[in-house]
This record gives C-alpha cells, sequence and structure tokens, in this order.
C-alpha cells in the first residue's frame, strides 16, 4: 500500500511529508475495516480507495482559497478527510445527516488524531454556520443547481467559494448558472490510473441567495 501511494503521488507530482502519507494509508484502513459493516462506499478494493478516494481527493488542494471549509455530503469523509490531512492549516466540517456516516468520522478523527475537522451530523438546509465558510467542497451533488440552492447560505457573503468535483465537463448545468453566480474557472484534474474524466467547478456567489 506504501509503495502504491508513493507511485499515485509521483505520478500526479505531489509530495508530502512521510505522517501524512502514514495518515492517509491509516484512513483507508479504517475504510476498508468499517465498509465491511457499514458499507460506506461501493470501492472494496483498499488500493482502489488509493485511486478513487484519497487522490481523486487532494488533486483539488492546490485550488483551494481560504482556511475554513465545509465538506457537504462527506459521506465516509470524502473529500474532506484526505483534504484535510493534506492541508492541517485549515479546518474543515464534515455534514453529513447520516448516523453512521458520522460515527465513523469521529472515529477517524480520534484514532488519526486529525484535529482540523468537526464531523456534523444535519440537513445542510438546518445547518447554521458561525462564521461562516471561506469554501463549500462537494463531490456528491447531482448539480450544480441544487448545490447552489441548499448551500446558498454557508459562504461568506459575496466572497465564499463553492467547488463542485465533476466527471465530465457538465456543460448544461453550467449554462444554467442562476443571476450571480459567477463561473470562476472549471479545472481538468489529473488523477493517476483513474478511468474517465475529472473536473473542478469554482462558483461564486455574489449576489445569489
Amino acid at each position: 500500500m506504501q509503495k502504491k501511494l508513493d507511485a499515485l503521488l509521483s505520478a500526479a507530482g505531489i509530495t508530502l511529508p512521510e505522517q501524512q502519507k502514514q495518515q492517509l494509508l491509516g484512513y483507508v484502513g479504517m475504510l476498508d475495516k468499517w465498509n465491511k459493516a457499514y458499507n460506506l462506499t461501493s470501492v472494496r478494493d483498499p488500493q482502489q480507495m488509493l485511486v478513487r478516494h484519497i487522490l481523486d481527493s487532494i488533486v483539488v488542494n492546490p485550488y483551494l482559497q481560504g482556511s475554513r471549509f465545509i465538506d457537504v455530503g462527506t459521506g465516509p469523509g470524502l473529500p474532506g478527510i484526505p483534504l484535510a490531512i493534506v492541508r492541517p492549516d485549515a479546518h474543515f466540517t464534515l455534514l453529513d445527516s447520516l448516523g453512521k456516516r458520522v460515527r465513523f468520522l469521529r472515529q477517524v478523527q480520534h484514532e488519526l488524531g486529525l484535529k482540523n475537522i468537526e464531523p456534523v451530523q444535519s440537513r445542510v438546509e438546518a445547518f447554521m454556520p458561525e462564521p461562516p465558510f471561506d469554501g463549500v467542497i462537494s463531490r456528491a451533488f447531482a448539480s450544480l443547481q441544487d448545490m447552489l440552492s441548499w448551500c446558498h447560505h454557508l459562504p461568506v457573503k459575496g466572497q465564499g467559494y463553492f467547488y463542485a468535483l465533476k466527471g465530465v465537463r457538465p456543460e448544461d448545468e453550467l449554462a444554467q448558472l442562476p443571476e450571480g453566480v459567477v463561473l470562476e474557472a472549471v479545472i481538468r484534474l489529473h488523477v493517476p490510473e483513474l478511468e474517465g474524466e475529472r473536473h473542478l467547478v469554482v462558483l461564486k456567489a455574489t449576489e445569489f441567495n
């Protein structure tokens, strides 16, 4: 697993300290162990978890601006936990409505000693941030429109960003962005050994509410 992770990081041009690598491997170990009882992810092979969960999450890191983020619909902590590991100076709120997932996240927080995450069980519409976030991250929403509609109250007004992790470039959704939402960038991501495309859509809401 260590060799596989090293090879993937090298192929992606990412350099990490040893402690962060061990935390990422520890997270995959926990995900594999808990998955058998909790069914947290459809990916069963730990080596594939390195590709489809770890690398797929941390390639986003260079594009995040700010220090306070919320991962909405985080599930088993994706992309929030890998990002929190490689960005220890930032804080990540991990939001999910399902109790078993949040219990898993708390166990990860405890076992890996992650001081910069806060697992929260709540529906996104009901969660009131204090203070608001620099960035709202998600790879679970069906559409950009839903993400904006349900999460509009989460970022710093007029300044915070929405980061949506997508597969193919979502042309239809981009064409239907509401007024007051600015498309900052669509970044094609390189994830070694991952089939299919990956894009990061970065939005900024100026007037949208």
